[in-house]
């Protein structure tokens, strides 16, 4: 075929008004060849003409969007000084923005024997591996533009494509399960009725179905394997894997948008599919191995790793942080999403191997105007080490505090009350110092990698056995309750409890100080009986099953979210201090109405507060104050206690509570409510 010249720049694949311009990066390749394959399958090499600053380019006419393509690498083949340069496989672009088809696992995707690492395996690939495609960019958005919703207006919820979509009866059959499904009427309108106000997606960059998983009959069900960076996954798709996933892809991201709603992603940045130095050539590791991955110092044969999946992306190089940053810039400016969660986020940070607030990664994100206006949330830890409140200022983060703090304030754990009010006010121990704001707590209580709320107060232990791993998988310290019965029960008590422990989650998470992330499903009851670990289970254990909603505990998150969205006093931008000489935001009192003492903190057994929250000191965007002024009376207690309601001038109603309550006029200072055990009560004055 005949080939142009082209540019080195952008990489991947981009279609012109001549044809199709190829960029590949490699510093160790001898030459860079581009596959176009048929309908048929056939095969047709172009080897790309030029090479300039480790990139190996050329424009090839006639191509256009539609054409199937991969790559091969000729090169070094020396895995002991980490060079796997093979020609026999073929390679996926890592630039690609769609990919069609999945791996066919067998000996011939290694670039080694088996019974030999360090022998070349000359098998070829291609019949075995899926397809890069070159797609059309071109796409009527009509005028859809970021929400920008504030941090402190935010409300998150956590969700997965297939698993909120896949069994809902209002979702036409066809497109359950798919990017398609989730823009349904159906489903956007259960999210604006519900309240919040963005859906973060469980990975959807293109990822690989685990080989021993399939084996077992189980699937990857949470995604968190990705070979693309830039695509979206094919299986996602109702339209099919040629291309127009991308399409269907930008319509869910506008149907979203014109319901409110923003898309936050779920990113893999820290590892790839690729594994470690026993595992699959699919794409980096033979085009450039050693720009691409982690590999250990005097012994580059194998991979450095702190994520545990075999491999750490090599965020100490140029190739491998354009790579990152050309798909975040890709997801906002051509894919329209308004922010990230970063997986493993601290092992981004680790260019040199240690933790380190000013690696490249962090300081090319911070100063990128593309990504400036973007949400940008931490995992804070790897399996190496934990980095909670060490982000810098415009990032958030996922706080495991939070989750764990709360979860044994509800159980009745011990001296947790002097946490909980720092949980409760924005966790300003770990934020504050540096003058970042409330908002970069992320907040939750259940996340997608543990138990649901319906698990955590029925079980007391996981019981992941279905994922095949003898129960040993998921973690053991879940810090739950299973109200005294361990899963499924008759018992009217028992049920009752579990009821009322799932609103107390829920409503503390929802009115708390910081930025609430609600596990999708939570607000329904949705159980995956007692599996903490569901990262295989693509069946019934993780799909909602909507023919049972509990609709109690959906009305009252409902009404927690309205409330909470309704009255900046529950959501403050900053962390409430009275000004000096003046009257304090917030003020945290005894059950019986005097003010917390340093002997009351300290005491091991106090699993009763009451939280004053006063509007009128707490400032909007604009600068503005309400004079609603809110009550939040907390009782972990296993019985009743009796609440004296703090000295002031206001008159008190109840707006929100999971107990029974005595039905009350108004209340005044110093008069005195009773909470029901193992309950809370919100009361609001204007």
């Amino acid at each position: 075929m005949e080939t142009h010249r082209g540019l080195p720049y952008p990489l991947g694949a981009t279609p012109t008004a001549d044809g199709t311009n190829f960029a590949v990066s490699s510093e160790i390749a001898d030459a860079i060849e581009v596959c176009l394959f048929d309908d048929n399958g056939a095969e047709e090499r172009v080897e790309l003409p030029e090479h300039n600053a480790h990139v190996w380019f050329g424009l090839l006419p006639g191509i256009g969007p539609g054409q199937h393509y991969g790559l091969r690498a000729h090169g070094p083949w020396a895995p002991r000084d980490g060079l796997r340069c093979n020609p026999a496989k073929l390679l996926l672009d890592p630039h690609a923005t769609a990919i069609d088809g999945q791996i066919i696992w067998g000996e011939e995707v290694f670039g080694h024997h088996f019974a030999d690492p360090n022998l070349a395996n000359e098998a070829d690939s291609a019949p075995f591996m899926p397809k890069c495609v070159v797609t059309d960019p071109a796409f009527d958005w009509e005028g859809d533009s970021p929400k920008n919703v504030a941090l402190n207006e935010t409300v998150i919820y956590e969700a997965h494509v297939k698993g909120l979509t896949h069994g809902h009866p209002d979702v036409p059959q066809q497109i359950r399960g798919t990017y398609a499904g989730l823009a349904h009427p159906a489903i956007t309108t259960y999210l604006t009725d519900l309240g919040v106000t963005a859906i973060e997606l469980l990975p959807v960059h293109q990822f690989v179905q685990d080989s021993h998983l399939l084996e077992r009959g189980l699937r990857n069900y949470w995604g968190y394997n990705s070979i693309g960076f830039l695509a979206p996954h094919n299986e996602y798709s109702s339209a099919g894997g040629d291309g127009d996933q991308v399409t269907e892809f930008k319509q869910m991201v506008k149907a979203l948008h014109a319901a409110g709603l923003e898309v936050i992603l779920d990113v893999v940045y820290n590892h790839t599919a690729e594994g470690n130095h026993l595992g699959p050539t699919l794409s980096m590791k033979g085009i450039d191995n050693p720009a691409y991955y982690r590999l250990v110092d005097g012994d580059r044969a194998h991979y450095f790793d702190t994520t545990g999946t075999g491999n750490s992306f090599n965020v100490g190089h140029p190739t491998a942080l354009l790579l990152i940053l050309d798909s975040l810039r890709y997801w906002v400016t051509e894919m329209h999403v308004d922010g990230f969660r970063f997986d493993l986020a601290t092992t981004l940070t680790r260019q040199s191997g240690e933790v380190d607030i000013h690696s490249s990664f962090l300081n090319l994100v911070h100063q990128d105007p593309v990504l400036a206006p973007v949400k940008m949330i931490a995992e804070p830890w790897d399996i190496a080490g934990y980095q909670l409140g060490g982000f810098p200022a415009r990032w958030s983060e996922w706080n495991g505090k939070y989750r764990d703090c709360v979860r044994d304030f509800w159980r009745g754990a011990d001296g947790t009350l002097g946490e909980l009010a720092l949980r409760l006010t924005g966790s300003g121990d770990i934020y504050s110092s540096d003058r970042r704001a409330p908002t970069a707590s992320i907040n939750f209580v259940t996340a997608h990698d543990g138990f649901t709320a319906a698990d955590l107060t029925s079980y007391n232990d996981k019981h992941n056995d279905d994922n095949g791993e003898d129960n040993n998988d998921g973690e053991n310290d879940n810090r739950s309750w299973n109200c005294g019965i361990e899963g499924p029960t008759d018992d009217p008590e028992i049920l009752e409890l579990r009821e009322r422990q799932r609103r107390n989650i829920l409503g503390t998470l929802l009115l708390s100080a910081g930025v609430p992330m609600l596990l999708g499903g939570d607000e329904i009851a949705r159980t995956q009986g007692g599996n903490n670990n569901a990262y295989c289970q693509d069946n019934e254990i993780s799909w909602y099953d909507w023919g049972k909603v509990d609709k109690d505990l959906l009305a009252f998150v409902k009404e927690a979210i309205s409330i909470r969205r309704a009255n900046q006093a529950l959501r403050p931008r900053k962390y409430l201090r009275g000004p000096e000489g003046g009257p304090a935001q917030m003020i945290l009192y005894r059950p019986d109405g005097e003010q917390m003492t340093p002997q009351d903190w300290e005491d091991p057994h106090a699993r009763a507060i009451c939280v004053a929250l006063d509007g009128r000191q707490i400032e909007d965007a604009e600068g503005e104050t309400s004079s609603d002024r809110f009550v939040l009376l907390l009782n972990a207690e296993a019985a009743p206690v009796k609440f004296v309601i703090p000295a002031g001038r206001a008159k008190w109603e109840p707006v929100l509570t999971t107990g029974r309550i005595e039905d009350t006029p108004k209340l005044g200072a110093r008069r005195t409510i009773t909470l029901e055990a193992r309950s809370l009560l919100l009361l609001h004055s204007s």
